[in-house]
């Protein structure tokens, strides 16, 4: 009787998923007409006088505490954290025997690592020059660490979230992802290795690949 309950309660987070999949789908367009105004607008130096103003607006409120905790807040937008997290969370699904779940992470984050690389190389936006750390080897559009957190902690919160029965902790979980999310992006421009339009095209990235995800995988992933 108690797996019924259990295994009934899956199919219900489930069905609530494919239900939103019209909302998300929309929200993956909004994204993607986003992405692609930024795109072009950063080809032509558009969000020049955009990224100067926010760039410095933010700086102008810097302070060694603020340098310490956002130095502290981008490590979780890294690979170096993110990778080891997403093994551990995978061996985790795999000993559980939820391998729907596993492979919606490995698809979801191994998606994510190969657009961040291909837009990289598309565009080849130099760095700005850093205010309070090393400038990074790679090139700045879209903000990868934007783009994968966006995707990684977007999908712990929906896992988490298909398994919580009161509306209250899935709130609860789901701000604080989009809390951790924004920080992150907010860490990238406060640190200036970013331009806040690489936030932002990060940002619209990995809605759209998340849309997709949504779209095309997880209703193959909910009938098996």
């Amino acid at each position: 009787m108690e797996t019924e309950k259990v295994s009934i309660g899956q199919r219900s987070s489930a069905n609530r998923g494919l239900v939103l999949i019209p909302i998300s789908l929309a929200v993956a367009i909004a994204a993607l007409i986003l992405f692609a105004w930024l795109f072009d607008e950063v080809l032509h130096s558009g969000t020049e006088h955009f990224d100067l103003w926010i760039r410095f607006g933010v700086h102008a409120h810097a302070s060694p505490a603020l340098t310490k905790f956002f130095r502290a807040v981008t490590n979780w937008g890294s690979w170096m954290v993110l990778l080891p997290s997403t093994l551990f969370i995978t061996v985790i699904l795999a000993w559980n025997k939820r391998y729907g779940e596993m492979r919606l992470l490995l698809i979801t984050m191994g998606g994510a690592l190969v657009l961040d690389n291909v837009l990289k190389l598309l565009v080849h936006r130099p760095r700005p020059t850093p205010f309070f750390a090393a400038k990074p080897l790679t090139y700045s559009f879209p903000s990868g660490h934007s783009l994968i957190s966006f995707c990684f902690y977007g999908l712990l919160a929906g896992l988490l979230t298909m398994h919580l029965k009161k509306r209250g902790w899935r709130a609860v979980v789901w701000v604080l992802a989009a809390v951790l999310i924004g920080l992150i992006g907010l860490s990238r421009i406060y640190l200036g290795v970013h331009w806040p339009s690489d936030v932002l095209a990060g940002y619209a990235a990995a809605t759209v690949w998340m849309g997709a995800v949504r779209m095309f995988v997880l209703p193959r992933i909910v009938k098996t």
